[in-house]
């Protein structure tokens, strides 16, 4: 009996895990930042194509037909080491299916680096990560409606051909989901009764001047403690940024942090979102760039 499609809901947009930090005070920094590889490449569109069957040439890709046509992507051997596999795939987003060693589709994605997520499942799941087919939406930082809609052709095209949703597609299976481990939050003094060497003002402008994002919020980032910070720190997580979080309701380490960061950012109100050291906005502003695609811009520049 053929799966439904109208019943599809594709998995949470595949965010490699961030590097741990040694550290979480902002007075003993840590100053391991390894972001993702940006290797320039051809890259493959998902658009209306009259182009003869894809081949490939090194990092190269030709284009999939008629807007996700998965059946006449690629088929593409995921090497074995890690360096090699982030070389001969392309870093944008998109979509990709993979494949295990006997040639049956396991599971179906999506992601905003299909080079680091493929290098991931090699890493963790070799036997069943053993060639993928990929394709890249044609547009710079896609918002997340697009690639929901590139997902959902590859997902009903399969099950129209199949009448099978993907083993690691089908609801409970959480094998090829990977969730980063979260961050603690930055604490911004030592303790509440501890002497500041410097003033808390100059405190906020050298941590957000050191990290590319900063997310000052109502509770910590695993239990926000109001809905507009919750909403932030889902927002940035989906774009998988690689942020700071400080909580300004923690009165122990970041006591008289709130007024403070009011006067320093010349704004009222929680959250405040800082990227690339400057004031972007709080939960609204944060949520209309993510509609329009121009939050995953700003932060691929970072």
């Amino acid at each position: 009996m053929a799966a439904s499609s109208s019943l599809l809901s594709p998995p949470p947009l595949f965010l490699p895990p961030p590097p741990s930090p040694s550290s979480r005070s902002f007075l003993f920094p840590s100053s391991s930042r390894s972001p993702l590889p940006r290797l320039l490449r051809r890259t493959l569109t998902l658009r209306p194509s009259s182009a003869a069957a894809p081949r490939r040439g090194g990092a190269s890709f030709a284009a999939a037909a008629a807007l996700g046509k998965f059946s006449e992507a690629e088929l593409v051997a995921v090497p074995d080491a890690a360096e090699e596999v982030e070389a001969a795939f392309p870093s944008g987003a998109g979509v990709y299916g993979v494949y295990d060693k006997d040639g049956e589709l396991q599971f179906v994605g999506v992601t905003r680096n299909i080079a680091a997520s493929v290098a991931t499942h090699k890493k963790a799941l070799p036997e069943l990560c053993c060639s993928v087919k990929v394709g890249l939406v044609d547009q710079g930082a896609p918002d997340r409606t697009v690639l929901t809609d590139a997902w959902k052709s590859w997902m009903e095209e399969h099950i129209s051909a199949t009448g099978k949703i993907p083993p690691g597609n089908e609801t409970g299976n959480n094998t090829w989901v990977c969730r980063p481990k979260q961050k603690p939050d930055l604490r911004l003094t030592p303790g509440r009764h501890v002497e500041l060497m410097v003033p808390l003002e100059a405190l906020i402008d050298k941590l957000v001047k050191e990290n590319k994002v900063v997310a000052f919020i109502k509770g910590s980032r695993s239990a926000p403690q109001c809905g507009f910070s919750q909403r932030v720190v889902g927002i940035l997580e989906a774009h998988g940024a690689d942020f700071e979080s400080v909580d300004v309701l923690d009165e122990e380490y970041n006591y008289g942090l709130r007024e403070t960061l009011k006067k320093y950012s010349n704004w009222p109100t929680f959250p405040q979102v800082f990227v690339g050291g400057e004031l972007v906005g709080g939960c609204d502003i944060i949520a209309s760039m993510a509609e329009k695609g121009e939050l995953a811009a700003l932060l691929q520049k970072q």
